[in-house]
């Protein structure tokens, strides 16, 4: 065997002996309990925001949170959200086929847009997604649903449900159920920042954002939360996002508006490549603000509260990203020159979920063959001899070949920052798109791989 060989073998059994010590540290702390299960979480992601925003008060609606024992135990694991009679509700949802049972209950809900004039509320678990789970699953639905609407006085119609956590496992709602009369007891309409704890499943740490717009001289708040870290390549919605506001908004106008922004906003998130059999996205208007009535599509106060709540929305989303499983560097690949904006999305998330491409930026390795290659592959119109790469103002490649101006030493300089952006122009039209992601280092496989252990 020559030294090389020799090399390469010791450092394979070095990081097998390392992944072996990682994964028997994890079950012997989990086997003597010196630590809730909870509470062997990875620390908070390097990439968090220094501290849960302070979120206007959303007048018409209520939080609460409880300790259930779902699966967590130490813990907060269910919220509920009470909305003021009136809201609007709208909502995105997956569109995996193996929908979770909340997930169909929740759209059916919102298809039939019964009972409009009564209350709301929202219901959501973590811990257990209750996902195929049979018909077991929609039985424990309709038990948590009809139950809560019994609790606080309203029609099972407006009351929507959500699970995230673990799938295939029969959701205990009967511990759900037990603790409703308690949540109803804590409802406060400054629980949001607990309520979002609740929902957290392998986040690091919980995810809020809002915003405050002036239309016709009176005050317009919103505010959302979020989960989400892994399993995170969104169709139609992501992980599960609740978004508030006090503003008047019909509901066909609200859903017009939430799926347009989502194209922008989650749908243009990776961690994993991996799409949620439960994910969620949910937006409530309780009407209560003084302004005027938003009400006319394409009208000044309606563009005015649709740009707020994309801001807000692209936080979230961030946020998720931020806290992608393992995750060490923000990235945002910017595709520019395409076909059209469909050819550019397609080229940003095929960077962007590859896993050559991902290694190299958890690496700080400055491989941008990586890029050229996730190009070939994306199945967008692409030119060899026109496409363009930049990391960041670095000039990386041009015309089909590497730029003459290129460092390496730049570039490897470049790639040591905990924000990245790759930028890519194809060189063949108007089309442009921008996504997020994250890097994929071993600590994904850590906590992906004990999960369920």
């Amino acid at each position: 065997m020559s030294s090389r060989e020799q090399a390469d073998s010791w450092e394979s059994r070095a990081r097998a002996l390392a992944a072996t010590v990682s994964k028997l540290k994890s079950r012997l702390r989990k086997l003597q309990g010196a630590l809730p299960e909870d509470a062997a979480a990875p620390p908070v992601s390097p990439l968090a925001p220094p501290a849960f925003p302070d979120l206007p008060l959303i007048d018409g609606v209520e939080f609460a949170s409880a300790a259930a024992a779902v699966r967590y135990k130490g813990r907060d694991d269910v919220m509920l959200v009470r909305l003021a009679p009136g809201s609007a509700v709208a909502g995105v949802f997956t569109r995996s086929a193996t929908r979770a049972a909340p997930v169909l209950d929740c759209q059916a809900k919102l298809a039939a847009q019964a009972d409009l004039e009564a209350g709301a509320a929202i219901l959501v678990n973590s811990g257990n997604a209750n996902a195929f789970t049979g018909v077991a699953g929609l039985e424990a639905v309709a038990a948590v649903t009809s139950q809560a609407a019994q609790a606080l006085g309203l029609p099972a119609s407006r009351v929507f449900s959500a699970s995230t956590g673990v799938i295939g496992e029969p959701l205990p709602h009967a511990r759900i159920t037990a603790k409703l009369d308690e949540l109803r007891a804590r409802l406060s309409p400054a629980g949001i920042a607990a309520a979002a704890r609740a929902i957290m499943t392998t986040d690091t740490f919980p995810k809020g954002a809002g915003a405050e717009i002036d239309i016709g001289g009176q005050a317009v708040r919103i505010a959302g939360i979020a989960k989400g870290s892994g399993m995170i390549a969104p169709d139609m919605a992501t992980m599960l996002v609740y978004i508030f506001t006090d503003a008047t908004i019909a509901p066909g106008l609200l859903q017009d508006m939430l799926g347009r922004l989502n194209a922008r906003s989650f749908n243009c998130i990776t961690v994993d490549s991996d799409t949620s059999t439960s994910d969620s996205l949910m937006l409530a208007a309780t009407g209560r603000s003084a302004a005027p009535a938003i009400d006319q599509p394409g009208s000044k106060p309606a563009a005015a509260f649709e740009a707020a709540l994309e801001k807000v929305m692209l936080d979230l989303a961030h946020q998720v990203v931020r806290d992608g499983e393992g995750a060490t560097k923000f990235v945002e690949v910017a595709v520019t020159g395409a076909q059209d904006d469909d050819d550019a999305h397609r080229v940003g998330m095929a960077i962007a979920n590859s896993p050559l491409v991902k290694t190299a930026i958890a690496g700080e390795d400055p491989n941008w063959g990586r890029v050229v290659m996730a190009v070939g592959k994306s199945g967008a119109a692409a030119d060899r001899d026109r496409l363009a790469i930049r990391f960041g103002d670095i000039k990386v490649a041009e015309a089909g070949q590497r730029s003459e101006s290129y460092s390496e030493e730049d570039a490897a300089a470049y790639m040591k920052r905990a924000e990245l952006v790759i930028g890519v122009d194809l060189g063949l039209g108007e089309g442009r798109a921008t996504v997020w992601t994250c890097d994929l280092t071993h600590r994904y496989i850590d906590i992906n791989a004990d999960y369920r252990s």
